[in-house]
Formats: structure tokens, C-alpha cells, sequence
């Protein structure tokens, strides 16, 4: 089951980057949607697409309120670590993970060979994304990217993702009235957005085509060369739980702190399995320093590239540790969060005290944890990062 929704980053970074421009801001979007849809028409034709496929494309394509609604509500991840990785990392995908690497061991060796990327990190997000191709949503995608285009909030964004849609129509490799998947436009087994599928996809099957819906192959290696794009780092470990001394310096967690390895084990710093590697690592609590400890290593980059969530990034990570081979977590005994209405009034206070926190919504993203850690410093309180309802009570 897809579980949150992402923009892939790379194909449109350079978009994203453009979009505070003024001339970039006038995308074309609203109005008639037939009109609209005349326009990314003409659009495509001018970038050398058939106008059969653009046709073929559009001509029965409507807007979908349920994804406007969606798109409304997206962001709202409130759970802790140790809840969402409870509830994700089940016994059915452990076993069917270990099932899955094994039936399509040849492509996991090839996409390893090829692109740098270990089998457990492309299974672990295949778990988590669709269920190994049991959920891949059932919203007609030209419709989402036909809504998200012609509604005026994101349009630079999902303009190009419906042109690249007519040009896998023009190649075969998209059905605009049957083919379905995530609520965002994304598409298939490990769920990308079309211009990703065009410029990463990978025929594994070798039947002509890139299907990322219907071939596992094509989904493996196609999410392999994605994940190598974003920066994946051949041989480089992503993720590793740790145990930390009791007299450890707090302040110096967070993923915008790193250090060697090395120096991070002169310090106390141990591995609960195997050894730590010396490349650059941050420590991460995920719930503060009497839960889960973890070495993020820079291939976690590439999990926060997938996507921006802290929680569901670390389940994701951690996920594929387990998938290879890695003991479960010691929970330990975090000190309660805070509830909802408890982050957001925290994050008033915060911003209140000249910290910026982002947007008062009540999830625990980097602004929050690096504020609190700060807070924390301030009051001579051990500063993890997880705030608490004695935090809250001292502002």
C-alpha cells in the first residue's frame, strides 16, 4: 500500500528551482478545462509528440475532485517512529521481501552490477510503496495529472509530468484509460512519476517496452538506476543502529551534524551489529535519546530525496536493514511526545522565540527537531532533539 505521496525530484528539480520566477509563475492553468487541455495539446505537438498520442491522450480526460482532496490533505504524517515502523514493517513484508529478493535474485544482482543499489534497499521501498505490486492505486492517472495541472496550486509541477504522460502513451507503454496509480500521478510498483519512468525507465523483461505496473523487472531495475541518479553511493552502507554511553553529548545529533566513522566510535558510539563503517554519519533519535539510536550514513540522503518525511524515511531505511539481515531495533523506553495540539502550540512558542519551524502543523520536521534541540541547549536540558511535555511546560 502506498502510504504517503512524493515529487520525484529529478526530473523536475530544475522546474521546482524556476518556479519563484515571475515568468515561471505564469504556467498556464484554470479556466475552461477543455480549453486547458487544448493547450498542453498544442504543447506537446511543439515538443515533437504525434498529436494522435496527444489525442489519445486527452480526449476523455476529466477532472477528479477525490484528487484535489487528496492534494489538500497531503503532508499530515503525525505518528511517531516507533508506531508508523510498528504498523509498516509487518511479518507479511519481512516474509514476502525475502521471497521477493530470492524469486528475482538474477535482477537484484543486475541492478546491484549496474546501478550500486543492494536488493534490500529496492525491496524495502517496493514493501512500502505497493505492497510488492498489490496496491498501486486506482486513480486513472491522466485524470490526476490532467487535475493537478489544470488546478492553479502546483501546475509547474504537473504540467510536464502530463506531457511525459503522452509521450508513454505515444510509446506504448501507458493505456490513458486504464492504466491507474497513486493519487499524484505516480505510476507502478515502486510508484514514479511519468518523466522519471521516461528518463529512468529500464525494459528488465526486455519485451520492448518499460512496464513498470505489470513487470517486476522493469520496476527493480527502473527504481535502481532512479535511487542511483539521486546520488546512492556504491558500497556505502545507509543505515545502522547503534547504542550510545550514557554520558553522551546529545547537542551533537541531528542530521546536520557529521562525522567520520572513526570518530564517532572515540566517542562511545557502538554498533549493535557488525562494525562502523569510517564515511560520514549523523546519529539519529528518532524519539529522542532514550529510543531507538541509528548511524545515518550519507545514502540516507537519497531515502529523504524519495521522500521528506523523517518518520517514514527512517521506517523506510531501517526496513531495508531488516531485509538484510539486521536484528530488530531496541524500542528502549522513549519519554512521552506530544500530542497534537501540544506540538502546535510548542511551535507557536517557538516561532514566538524566533525560531524558524516552518508552517504551524503540528509535525516534528527538521525546523521543529533543530528549534527544540536548540531550546533544549538553552535550558540545560539534554538536547535530542524530541520534544516533551516538560519542554513545552519550561517555555
Amino acid at each position: 500500500m502506498k502510504l504517503t505521496s512524493r515529487i520525484a525530484v529529478s526530473v523536475l528539480a530544475g522546474l521546482m528551482a524556476a518556479s519563484a520566477s515571475p515568468a515561471f509563475a505564469k504556467v498556464p492553468c484554470g479556466g475552461d478545462f477543455r480549453q486547458f487541455l487544448e493547450g498542453v495539446k498544442q504543447e506537446a505537438v511543439a515538443s515533437g509528440l504525434s498529436a494522435r498520442a496527444a489525442n489519445r491522450t486527452l480526449s476523455g480526460a476529466q477532472i477528479d475532485r477525490k484528487v484535489l482532496s487528496r492534494d489538500r490533505a497531503q503532508g499530515v504524517f503525525k505518528l511517531d517512529f516507533l508506531t508508523f515502523s510498528k504498523r509498516a514493517i509487518s511479518g507479511y513484508r519481512l516474509k514476502h521481501g525475502a521471497a521477493n529478493m530470492k524469486k528475482w535474485a538474477r535482477v537484484f544482482n543486475r541492478a546491484e552490477k549496474d546501478y550500486g543499489v543492494p536488493a534490500p534497499v529496492i525491496t524495502a521501498f517496493w514493501a512500502l510503496e505497493t505492497d510488492y505490486g498489490g496496491y498501486q492505486g486506482d486513480f486513472n492517472t491522466v485524470n490526476a495529472l490532467a487535475t493537478l495541472s489544470h488546478d492553479c496550486r502546483r501546475p509547474q509541477l504537473f504540467r510536464p509530468q502530463l506531457i511525459a504522460a503522452i509521450e508513454m502513451v505515444q510509446h506504448g507503454d501507458l493505456d490513458p484509460r486504464g492504466t491507474t496509480g497513486a493519487w499524484a500521478g505516480e505510476i507502478g510498483q515502486v510508484q514514479m512519476l511519468p518523466a522519471d519512468i521516461i528518463r529512468f525507465g529500464v525494459d528488465g523483461d526486455n519485451d520492448g517496452h518499460v512496464n513498470v505496473k505489470a513487470s517486476s523487472a522493469d520496476a527493480i531495475l527502473t527504481g535502481a538506476n532512479f535511487i542511483q541518479h539521486l546520488g546512492w553511493k556504491r558500497g556505502e552502507p545507509w543505515l545502522q543502529e547503534i547504542s550510545l554511553p550514557g554520558n553522551f553529548p546529545w547537542e551533537t545529533t541531528g542530521l546536520d551534524q557529521r562525522r567520520n566513522g572513526s570518530e564517532w566510535a572515540s566517542m562511545g558510539v557502538k554498533a549493535r551489529q557488525g562494525s562502523i563503517a569510517n564515511v560520514p554519519a549523523a546519529v539519529i533519535l528518532p524519539q529522542g535519546r532514550k529510543g531507538p539510536a541509528f548511524l545515518a550514513y550519507r545514502n540516507f540522503d537519497i531515502y529523504l530525496e524519495w521522500n521528506q518525511s523523517f518518520v517514514y524515511t527512517t521506517t523506510a531505511a531501517y526496513l531495508a536493514t531488516r531485509l538484510g539481515g539486521a536484528q530488530v531495533y531496541n524500542q528502549g523506553n522513549p519519554d512521552p511526545g506530544l500530542n497534537d495540539p501540544q506540538m502546535k502550540q510548542l511551535q507557536k512558542k517557538l516561532q514566538a522565540l524566533g525560531y524558524d519551524v516552518g508552517k504551524i502543523d503540528g509535525i516534528l520536521g527538521s525546523g521543529t527537531r533543530h528549534a527544540v534541540q536548540e531550546m533544549q541547549k538553552k535550558l540545560g536540558m539534554p538536547a535530542d532533539g524530541w520534544p516533551t511535555p516538560d519542554l513545552l511546560a519550561r517555555l
